[in-house]
């Protein structure tokens, strides 16, 4: 579209005699919109695995929980590098630091007379405060990065190395689940409006405001940020690229971070709300038929669904679920084996035609997208 401001600049021109001027034209890829492709995402992309030891017990005393936490991912900058666009980190609430420092599982290994696994905090970083990144405190806690900040950090740095990146995604999960009394585990701090204050601070620290996607930026001038979406708000490529957008993957704890801030007005995260709530933007639908969440993409809402599940179409290269959430459309699609990192069992993979990084979703037609639109480069923006 024309501006207003060449063609007033033109006519200027050509009324002082000066030779005709081109009007700027917007390019065609400016009208793809970041909720318009589909890439891939891992899911619990911190995880790195359980120790040998602890491995051992757990095979021992409940194998098919172990059977469930039988995968890892490489440290986040190489997942982003390989093409990964979203990341998954969950986090726990240590506001005074060491709640996590001393977990359960080496205690256990020692009393059961195995080896020692190799120490997790060499550092000693989990005495110190601030969120905490694992999947299940005393059992299931090592992680490819810590604390929370840090993984941040990495991606941070990986994004300004690469500064013509298609946005990528960081869905955060609000760990608080207390372990029943057998296993011996720490309570969990709860998450408070204060908390989410300062979990909101945590990625402040890192992120700059124009490395980021907000709830702010999207709503714009719209009363509420759903209507924002199906109005066809969401930022274009061109906007988006070498930007983070933070998503929270659990329903339940919406009303907690909605607290004092209506529509999501000055929050950094987009919640996981359902349609016709004032903050949509964003819904997981790991469980949704494909024809479900293609009609929410194609009104506007960007989804999240899971292509597998605890291993389970890993060990049997089961494509179903995979083939039937590529199909759906929906713009996030997470999974514990991204085509860089295969099951060893059964070469099962998830990645999109070709192995390209993103494609058209497609629940959406568009005349304009298409594969110029959605070429990385490294240029600065």
């Amino acid at each position: 579209m024309h501006s207003i401001q060449s063609i007033a600049l033109c006519a200027l021109v050509l009324s002082i005699g000066l030779p005709p001027c081109a009007i700027a034209q917007s390019s065609p890829n400016d009208t793809v919109r970041m909720n318009q492709i589909q890439v891939i995402g891992t899911h619990n992309s911190y995880h790195a695995g359980i120790a040998p030891s602890e491995t051992k017990l757990m095979q021992a005393q409940n194998p098919e929980r172990y059977e469930a936490l039988e995968y890892k991912h490489r440290p986040l900058d190489q997942q982003l590098s390989s093409g990964v666009r979203q990341i998954e980190l969950d986090v726990y609430a240590d506001s005074q630091g060491g709640r996590y420092a001393h977990p359960a599982g080496p205690k256990y290994v020692a009393a059961a007379g195995l080896p020692p696994d190799p120490e997790f905090d060499p550092q000693g970083l989990m005495n110190k405060p601030g969120f905490k990144v694992m999947h299940v405190q005393d059992w299931d806690y090592r992680s490819v990065c810590q604390p929370f900040t840090a993984c941040l950090q990495i991606v941070r740095r990986w994004s300004l190395g690469h500064p013509g990146h298609l946005p990528v995604y960081i869905l955060v999960e609000t760990k608080q689940t207390d372990l029943p009394a057998q296993y011996h585990a720490v309570t969990t701090e709860k998450f408070s409006s204060a908390t989410f204050d300062a979990l909101d601070a945590e990625i402040r620290s890192v992120f700059r405001p124009k490395e980021m996607i907000t709830p702010d930026d999207v709503r714009g001038e719209h009363a509420t940020l759903e209507e924002s979406v199906l109005n066809n708000g969401w930022p274009t490529l061109p906007e988006a690229r070498g930007k983070v957008v933070f998503l929270m993957d659990q329903r339940p704890v919406g009303p907690v971070y909605l607290e004092g801030h209506p529509s999501l007005r000055g929050r950094v995260i987009f919640t996981n709300a359902r349609p016709g709530e004032p903050d949509c933007a964003f819904i997981e639908e790991n469980d949704g038929t494909p024809e479900v969440i293609s009609a929410l993409v194609q009104k506007g809402y960007l989804i999240r669904t899971r292509t597998d599940e605890e291993t389970v179409e890993a060990r049997t290269d089961q494509t179903g679920k995979r083939d039937a959430a590529l199909a759906s459309g929906a713009q996030i699609l997470s999974t514990d084996y991204p085509a860089s990192e295969p099951a060893s069992w059964s070469g099962y993979s998830v990645s999109l035609p070709g192995g390209a990084i993103a494609r058209c979703t497609p629940a959406i037609k568009s005349t304009f997208c298409n594969d110029a639109a959605l070429a990385e480069t490294n240029r600065r923006r």
